[in-house]
């Protein structure tokens, strides 16, 4: 397990994006299969729609992860109530370019930039598709970011390998 020096625990990762109901959900979801060891992560919406996105939930269906999504607020993340946060990953421009709520412990901020599959009209063919390219997209980058994470590595050295695995939408 990596730990964080400053703590002794791991990381706190909390992953945003507006409505909190798909591209976020699928990657806490993912963080939590991958990179459990390394991140206590959550994931929380700017404006949450309240409830997860289906194709998002048939995605997080293939995993063997303990975790039951909701679609959450970043306000039960803010302040010093829920504990400091390490990193705060945006995977939608929205997010990103909103003003955040004050997190405790001066999270580091890093944009993953992805395109909404929830914005993708048309079939269910083509609704799922989206969905698994995004899904695919989320599950390579975390893969990526587990395969360079060495115990030694401090909070500053994973933001540089979180940075170098971000894309703009």
């Amino acid at each position: 397990m990596l730990l964080n020096p400053a703590t002794d625990n791991r990381f706190s990762l909390l992953v945003l994006c507006t409505g909190n109901s798909a591209r976020s959900i699928m990657a806490e979801a993912l963080f939590r299969q991958e990179a459990g060891g390394f991140f206590n992560v959550h994931s929380a919406g700017s404006q949450p729609t309240g409830r997860v996105n289906p194709y998002a939930l048939e995605q997080i269906s293939v995993l063997d992860v303990d975790f039951e999504p909701r679609s959450k607020s970043w306000a039960e993340f803010g302040g010093e109530v829920a504990g400091p946060l390490d990193f705060v990953i945006t995977v939608c421009g929205n997010a990103a370019q909103e003003i955040c709520p004050c997190f405790a412990g001066s999270p580091r901020h890093i944009h993953w930039g992805l395109p909404d599959p929830a914005a993708i009209e048309g079939a269910d063919a083509d609704k799922r598709r989206a969905f698994a390219e995004c899904f695919t997209t989320l599950q390579s980058r975390i893969k990526q970011l587990t395969q360079q994470i060495k115990p030694a590595l401090g909070a500053e050295d994973i933001y540089g390998l979180m940075q170098n695995l971000g894309d703009e939408e």
